[in-house]
């Protein structure tokens, strides 16, 4: 509620660190509440499933510390107008992502997953650095509203290679191609509490990168590298939804699902780049930012799910399922309604930033836009397969009968879930109340105010 109100009036918060590093600045806008809030209520529900499936006080207390840490050094990253605190926190947040992909699976692949995580989203690391030295040597400043007020004295190459720099940086963070190939190896090895923040949190970050920091300080460079930032998108989409689709292991379909999702994000925000200063820039990059935000409720709801009926089963193989909805008629609907604000269905929160990111794109990105379809069409694909085969057809009878007989899903998870779909609807039929403040963020990265 506090960023909310400074959100609101568009307040900035100042706190000096002497010559050396000038002043960490706060710019709790829009933009950054809605990844704060994402990430306040994700942290909480994962720390509050993970109660009873950490085992061991060591372990459990280890997790929470992580988590927390996660959760502070995200808010830290996204609330920072300080390049170097940027760049810190970035590095902070890859180092929990490998901790905690690593250290919660006896599986020796859980190690080669998070260090596959860090390797690629340090590439993006080494992005930003690049783009933080050079914009630094540049300009004289780590503030990021100094990179607009230096610009024109910055010569066309160099600003060239900040914004490829931060381009690079987002692009490793949030998981898009070429660089996706980290995400489905680390979910699949982490704990279902991890999975939640990695989808729900981590992956926002990148996206935070494209519109913070290249959007509205190069934009000349933006519309440059719009139609490639477009075909990666749309690579994302088409190619995400049909990896989706091919897998038979339920928490690698939600992993790839994801970059499919992302792609959007993406999309929306190569159409801003290229068409700054116009409603449909405004409209898409207003989606973009929605739909990270949606992406988070409906993928940590996903991961969760697929958490839920894995420590009853102890398998993810969706060909091992089959049926089960006489037997877990509670969880099979609220699969099912998690599943539909994933598939993007009307009354549910991804209709509506899907729709606006393609309203926004398709006037000036339309070849791009038409070929993404292709994507949303195998959404509804893998979506209904995945349903088909946890809820649906005969009936596994070893899940019906003696000792692995599958059990309800208990008050716990339904409370851990309950937010998550509340927000889903509530956002479905009425997302006025935050995209008024997305909007003014977008209109100040975009227009200035």
């Amino acid at each position: 509620l506090v960023l909310l109100t400074f959100a609101s009036s568009q307040a900035v918060l100042y706190v000096s660190l002497g010559p050396a590093f000038g002043e960490l600045t706060f710019v709790p806008d829009g933009l950054a509440v809605s990844l704060t809030a994402i990430s306040a209520v994700i942290g909480s529900l994962a720390v509050l499933f993970s109660v009873n499936y950490m085992h061991g006080e060591k372990q459990l207390g280890r997790y929470y510390f992580l988590v927390l840490f996660f959760i502070g050094a995200m808010n830290g990253l996204v609330l920072s107008g300080n390049l170097l605190f940027t760049f810190f926190f970035w590095e902070i947040t890859a180092l929990c992502s490998y901790a905690l992909i690593s250290f919660y699976n006896d599986d020796p692949k859980a190690v080669a997953g998070g260090v596959k995580a860090l390797i690629i989203t340090q590439v993006g690391g080494i992005g930003l650095l690049i783009g933080t030295l050079v914009a630094f040597a540049n300009t004289g400043s780590l503030q990021i509203s100094d990179l607009l007020s230096h610009g024109a004295s910055i010569s066309p190459n160099t600003l060239s290679l900040i914004a490829f720099s931060f381009l690079i940086a987002a692009a490793a963070k949030s998981a898009q191609f070429p660089f996706h190939t980290w995400l489905p190896d680390a979910h699949t090895e982490a704990p279902t509490g991890g999975s939640m923040i990695l989808a729900g949190v981590l992956l926002k970050l990148g996206a935070y990168g494209f519109i913070r920091l290249v959007i509205p300080f190069y934009p000349l460079e933006a519309k440059i590298f719009a139609g490639a930032l477009a075909f990666l998108a749309v690579a994302a989409i088409v190619f995400g939804a049909f990896a989706a689709y091919a897998q038979t292991d339920f928490k690698r379909l939600v992993a790839y699902s994801s970059v499919n999702h992302m792609g959007f994000v993406v999309l929306g925000i190569a159409a801003a780049g290229l068409a700054a200063g116009t409603n449909d820039a405004d409209i898409a990059m207003s989606g973009a930012v929605l739909q990270m935000f949606n992406h988070g409720l409906s993928a940590a709801g996903m991961f969760f799910l697929v958490g839920v009926i894995y420590e009853r089963t102890h398998t993810r193989n969706l060909n091992d399922f089959g049926g089960l909805f006489p037997l877990v008629p509670v969880y099979g609907g609220i699969l099912i309604f998690t599943s539909m604000a994933s598939l993007g269905l009307p009354g549910l929160n991804g209709f509506v930033s899907e729709f606006m990111v393609v309203r926004g794109a398709y006037p000036v990105l339309t070849i791009y836009t038409a070929i993404s379809m292709i994507g949303l069409l195998f959404t509804g694909a893998y979506i209904l397969k995945g349903i088909k085969n946890v809820l649906h057809g005969p009936l596994n009878e070893q899940w019906a009968h003696g000792e692995h007989k599958i059990t309800e899903i208990n008050t716990r998870e339904i409370l851990v879930m309950a937010p998550l779909m509340a927000l889903i609807l509530i956002i479905g039929i009425w997302p006025a109340w935050i995209l008024d403040v997305i909007n003014k963020a977008v209109m100040t990265l975009l227009r200035g105010g």
